[in-house]
């Protein structure tokens, strides 16, 4: 086997980490390795008093105790082989599933910024496809070290016993060995990032293309997303096969080195045979144990290939893990806040590249008070929204909440107080029930969810379901319709009764009767709460306390309906244009 790199070691070993728990089982398991590899290196011992005591010396005695022991051998060696076996198993489930909570729970704790930068698909392979494969490197390999590396030096020991003189070329084979391993790992290693990133890739054109799969049908996009998903297959395939050949040229290397070495034993074996009369049993027991010597070093060396691979996986999942979380360094927490919300002098921008999204953003909504956003597509409406919740912070100025800078807040409690309604809404392949009571620290009874749903105009279109609150609505509601999917989602906000909410355009792609009774529930959530409607169409906002209108991240007017209008300036000028499209 190479010799790891430090970077290899230092991989391997926060593996390992992982094991600590279940140190037990594992020690357990490597025992019973330990007795595996040793009944191994016996095999070719009881050789020779079975040949030369009972074929040789016709030894009867010699012959039923050899048999015997051999029998008894091998009932350990497949009692060792049961429970080496169970045990390193149960450790590797347990390792994948404590790998995978981790990752999931951290991915859960990551920053908005992270999913804008990092394709879904690459995420996705990284917790299903790599853990599986970081699980051969932490469990798998160390079995084939820690048994074969056992038998090796068991066999090595009989044959020194056999014959030293013989054995000491065996060793001189050693060192090449070890060079080839370490030139076929580097190689391996860099196959195996490679590989694993195509995996990435093609999880993620397959999750965009079964997701988009609407849009990819009308616009006759199943060539091109045919093609494309085939040159990431074949590229994943590529990699594959480098990885498979360079394993595979490691262990055909090592065999040639193995084969070379033990014809030269044999040869001079024989030669010494001649020379010096060893015994049949002697000859055939020592040419045993370098025989069941191929097998193990065989084994050592292809580990190589599945210890790179895992490394190379370990090494992206370990990258996850390491990215920075959510800033939380909030302390305070809010009990029952009335939902005053001040922004002063707020900047943002996305990258340091890209122009200021928020310029010098500044406003108060007093506690109960509806403030609508309103501009055209980039003006800084939903970076605002997003803003309020901590998915991004502000790059200067300050966001308070009842006179608490939001930072200073604990994101769970600040997140505690806002309720948010998009047009995209996001619901989870369960049930309504789950679906309206999803996240709530409150075990909510049925009436609670009811009297939420009816509310929200729900009720009338769940009342004829057959499951009624136990229907599952599918991927992302898909057995809904939008008006309803914006229902249930209204429905969850007035049961979570948070002081502050923001509506993102979350009556603008519904049809006329949906809108209806979707504005009417909203005029329902939006009693006695701190309310941000961020919205395209200025009808829906004209009975707002007040409408910030924003260019270009930065605020223009503000006032009410009647107010803007009678300023004659950009907000009369852009409902002028509403109106006119009305009526034509």
């Amino acid at each position: 086997m190479s010799k790891p790199t430090a970077d290899s070691r230092q991989v391997y070993m926060r593996l390992l980490r992982y094991v600590r728990p279940y140190l037990t089982a594992l020690i357990v398991s490597i025992i019973f390795m330990v007795i595996l590899g040793l009944s191994d290196a016996a095999v070719p011992a009881l050789l020779k008093p079975l040949f030369d005591g009972g074929f040789i010396e016709k030894d009867l005695d010699s012959l039923q105790q050899t048999l015997i022991l051999l029998v008894l051998l091998f009932l350990v060696r497949g009692t060792a082989h049961v429970i080496s076996t169970g045990a390193m198993g149960w450790v590797s489930g347990k390792i994948v599933l404590d790998i995978r909570k981790q990752m999931f729970a951290h991915l859960l704790d990551l920053p908005t910024r992270y999913y804008d930068n990092n394709a879904t698909g690459n995420t996705l392979s990284k917790l299903t496809f790599n853990v599986n494969q970081v699980t051969s490197a932490a469990t798998r390999t160390l079995t084939i070290l820690v048994r074969d590396t056992v038998t090796t030096l068991g066999l090595l020991a009989v044959a020194l016993y056999l014959n030293w003189q013989l054995t000491i070329i065996i060793l001189i084979a050693f060192p090449p060995v070890v060079i080839v391993a370490q030139i076929f790992s580097r190689r391996m290693r860099s196959f195996s990032h490679a590989h694993q990133n195509s995996i990435g890739d093609m999880t993620h054109v397959l999750e965009e293309s079964m997701r988009g799969h609407k849009v990819v049908k009308v616009f006759g996009g199943k060539e091109y997303e045919s093609t494309r998903f085939f040159k990431i297959a074949n590229r994943v395939r590529l990699y594959s096969q480098k990885v498979l050949l360079a394993g595979a040229a490691n262990v055909a290397v090592v065999e040639l080195i193995s084969s070379v070495v033990l014809c030269s034993i044999v040869y001079l074996g024989t030669l010494q045979a001649i020379d010096q009369g060893l015994t049949a049993g002697h000859l055939i027991s020592f040419f045993a144990a370098l025989g069941l010597m191929i097998s193990p070093i065989k084994r050592l060396a292809s580990a190589m290939q599945p210890l790179q691979r895992g490394l190379a996986a370990a090494e992206s999942i370990f990258q996850l893990l390491d990215e920075e979380i959510e800033k939380n360094s909030g302390k305070k927490s809010l009990d029952q806040p009335e939902g005053v919300l001040k922004l002063e002098n707020v900047c943002f921008s996305y990258s340091s590249d890209k122009a200021p999204a928020l310029h010098q953003i500044s406003f108060t909504a007093a506690a109960g008070e509806t403030i609508a956003l309103v501009g055209q597509s980039g003006s800084g409406k939903s970076t605002i929204a997003s803003l309020l919740p901590r998915f991004y912070d502000p790059a200067s100025g300050h966001i308070t909440l009842d006179g608490h800078d939001l930072r200073d807040l604990s994101l769970a409690n600040l997140r505690k107080q806002i309720s948010y309604v998009s047009q995209d809404v996001v619901l989870f392949n369960d049930t309504i029930r789950a679906n309206i009571a999803y996240g709530q620290d409150t075990d909510f009874d049925e009436a609670q969810i009811i009297a939420a749903a009816k509310a929200a105009h729900a009720w009338e279109f769940i009342k004829e379901m057959p499951h009624q609150l136990d229907t599952l609505v599918g991927e992302n509601g898909i057995q809904l319709s939008g008006g309803q999917r914006q229902r249930i989602a209204i429905a969850r906000a007035l049961l979570k009764n948070a002081p502050l909410l923001i509506l993102d355009e979350a009556t603008s792609a519904l049809d006329s009767r949906s809108e209806s009774l979707v504005k009417d529930a909203i005029d329902t959530l939006r009693q006695g709460r701190t309310t941000i409607i961020i919205a395209h169409r200025l009808s829906t906002v004209e009975n707002a306390d007040r409408i910030l209108l924003l260019e270009q991240g930065r605020l223009l007017e503000q006032g009410n309906h009647s107010e803007l209008l009678a300023l004659n300036g950009r907000y009369a000028n852009l409902y002028g244009k509403l109106e006119y499209t009305d009526k034509a």
